[in-house]
């Protein structure tokens, strides 16, 4: 067994600041020393596969030649929940980072009977993900070395690597204050309008909007990174620049993806385009983004009411108030923007105490012939890590 302190202050030589995740009791200690320590960053996640995404931000935010390095921490049980983040954002863009996977339901230890089939499978789940792990190290004297063998992995493959923590590895650490405890912000706040049906004419199509979120954005400042599906496509199609990032997969983790970012530089705007599927598939993130939200984090919903990259099936969008929803979660503003314009005054208000959200309704389709770009995922996340290199003392 090792106290918390020793393989956190460790892991701090060597440039992990950064922890998200939903709580475990083995993790107990780790979370209880983060939250008290000011030095290092705890973020308590919606589900797993969140904290996956957000992590992945911060990897996104530094140099490639000398990643930020973050930790994501869950129960295996939440390995579920963090399948699609850890196969198609980490594994495509090769965004790398520690996890901490607690092995609840170990053949032979007495559990819980949920916890028995994940159990058995965790190991060959992470092997099956092409996730290289071993044993959390419980002698104070091997955690150097684990560490060391861990980010040697990162380092050259640009991927995950998991530590799978046993009960009794960690002793326990009290939690005597919370500093980082998320309040809900008492800024005084305008009411949305509510959300206009999607038939309702004229809407901008996406393709309008991308032109005009494109035109209003500097790229030397501004990170824009577009959901899944036609959003990236079709932002790819009206310019491919090195400050954007064209999300593949992970569908929903555009916004966590952009928290982690903006959190880590607050040097710059970080526009995340997100679209009413993908945002309904992950609603926990609208409470996250309210409780963590930076005055640099701008939140942009297309709402089309429809899945268009799959056939056009229909969304519950159009019963949905995304922006009520996103006040409710503590954004510092939200708004329903009725066309272009309000977008553009949105875009061009001064920063709040916090992050702020617009949605927008589009008309559903899409041009003909939309290509797919042609940059790979893993060259997109180094040209934009490449573009934005950390200003001089930022950390």
């Amino acid at each position: 067994m090792i106290e918390a302190h020793e393989f956190i202050e460790a892991a701090r030589e060597r440039g992990f600041g950064w922890y998200a995740g939903v709580p475990c009791s083995y993790l107990t200690p780790f979370i209880n020393y983060v939250l008290q320590d000011a030095g290092l960053r705890y973020l308590s996640m919606s589900n797993e596969g969140d904290a996956v995404a957000l992590i992945a931000g911060i990897a996104l935010s530094g140099n490639p030649a000398a990643p930020r390095r973050g930790v994501a921490m869950m129960q295996n049980s939440g390995l579920g929940n963090a399948v699609s983040p850890l196969t198609s954002l980490t594994w495509t863009f090769r965004l790398p980072q520690l996890l901490i996977v607690t092995w609840r339901g170990q053949p032979g230890v007495a559990d819980e009977p949920q916890h028995e089939l994940m159990g058995a499978i965790t190991p060959t789940l992470l092997d099956t993900m092409q996730i290289p792990w071993e044993l959390f190290p419980t002698d104070g004297a091997e955690i150097g070395a684990a560490l060391d063998r861990a980010t040697a992995q990162m380092d050259a493959s640009g991927r995950p690597f998991a530590f799978l923590m046993q009960k009794g590895s960690v002793a326990a650490y009290p939690l005597r204050t919370d500093p980082d405890r998320p309040r809900r912000r008492s800024t005084a706040l305008a009411v949305p309008r509510p959300p206009s049906p999607i038939t309702e004419s004229p809407r901008p199509t996406r393709q309008q909007a991308l032109r005009a979120l494109v035109g209003l954005t500097a790229g030397d400042s501004t990170a824009v990174l577009a959901s899944t599906g036609f959003t990236g496509r079709e932002l790819y199609a009206v310019a491919d620049r090195p400050n954007h990032l064209y999300m593949v997969g992970s569908m929903g983790c555009v916004g966590l993806l952009a928290l982690g970012l903006a959190l880590a530089r607050p040097d710059l705007r970080v526009v995340a385009v997100d679209g009413d599927g993908a945002a309904l598939m992950r609603m926990g993130a609208f409470a996250t983004i309210g409780a963590y939200g930076p005055p640099n984090f701008l939140h942009l919903l297309l709402d089309n009411g429809v899945h268009d990259s799959t056939g056009g099936q229909a969304t519950v969008s159009p019963g949905v108030d995304f922006a009520q929803i996103a006040l409710a979660c503590g954004y510092a503003q939200a708004i329903d923007a009725e066309n272009l314009d309000d977008v553009a005054t949105w875009l061009a208000a001064k920063p709040m105490a916090g992050s702020r959200f617009a949605r927008l309704a589009i008309r559903s389709g899409t041009p003909e012939h939309l290509p797919r770009p042609r940059v790979s995922p893993v060259e997109v996340a180094r040209r934009f890590m490449r573009h934005f290199q950390p200003i001089a003392g930022d950390s």
